[in-house]
């Protein structure tokens, strides 16, 4: 069953994106990134919802659109092919989102009116700012509100977007809970590794990384990561 929206957004706040990108890896879910170069507008701020996407092609008509269609809590994601020559979103959109009860914006493309969205304060992310808006209209392209692309992802609906200042993740809605209960076992172990560093036991000691070393004379194809699995440890190769 898919995760509630409230729901999303609460478990979330206590996790990081990369606590899930370690559980996406852990339960064997597609890891799906969005570039790095996608970074918050104001660094601090995170978003998790429902993927609301939209397609952009020059108007703002089709971001009208998703937001009169979405549900309090939706991410706008919005898709300008990756061009930083325009921007695609200001300062009106991400009132407007807000407004509606958006959570925020993902945007594969560049924003203006830079200062206005610090100040709205809804958490936008994108690939940067410049000042000018779209110089020409393109047809509007089929299925503009029902999928979106970020980078090489494809992404909609059935997609939950979450996002903070280690950038944007994408995981299926249907599987969220399940990725948040394990992000969870790996950030409480990750949380008692760090406290035992700051006490004095290395992190090698902690995970056996002298027998790690004597095991993998033995058998060359032993990974570290099947190591950690069999000791516990939290981080990843």
């Amino acid at each position: 069953m898919d995760i509630r929206q409230d729901a999303a957004a609460t478990r979330f706040a206590a996790l990081t994106t990369a606590h899930v990108a370690d559980a996406c890896l852990r339960a064997g879910v597609p890891v799906r990134c969005a570039p790095a170069a996608v970074v918050p507008v104001l660094p601090g701020r995170r978003l998790a919802g429902r993927v609301r996407p939209a397609r952009h092609a020059g108007s703002v008509d089709v971001f009208l659109e998703a937001i009169e269609r979405a549900t309090e809590g939706d991410v706008l994601v919005v898709d300008d092919g990756g061009r930083t020559d325009r921007a695609c979103v200001g300062d009106l959109v991400v009132l407007e989102a807000r407004a509606a009860g958006l959570a925020g914006l993902v945007v594969w493309g560049a924003h203006r009116d830079t200062a206005d969205l610090v100040a709205v304060g809804l958490p936008v992310f994108s690939l940067g700012a410049t000042p000018s808006g779209p110089l020409e209209l393109d047809p509007r392209p089929a299925g503009a509100l029902e999928h979106a692309r970020v980078g090489p992802l494809t992404v909609g609906p059935r997609d939950v977007a979450l996002a903070d200042d280690d950038g944007v993740l994408f995981v299926p809605a249907d599987r969220a809970g399940e990725l948040f209960d394990l992000a969870e076992s790996i950030r409480d172990t990750e949380r008692r590794q760090a406290d035992r560093i700051r006490a004095g036991e290395s992190l090698r000691a902690q995970v056996g990384f002298d027998a790690y070393l004597a095991a993998r004379e033995a058998d060359p194809a032993l990974t570290f990561r099947a190591h950690l699995r069999a000791v516990g440890g939290a981080i990843e190769e």
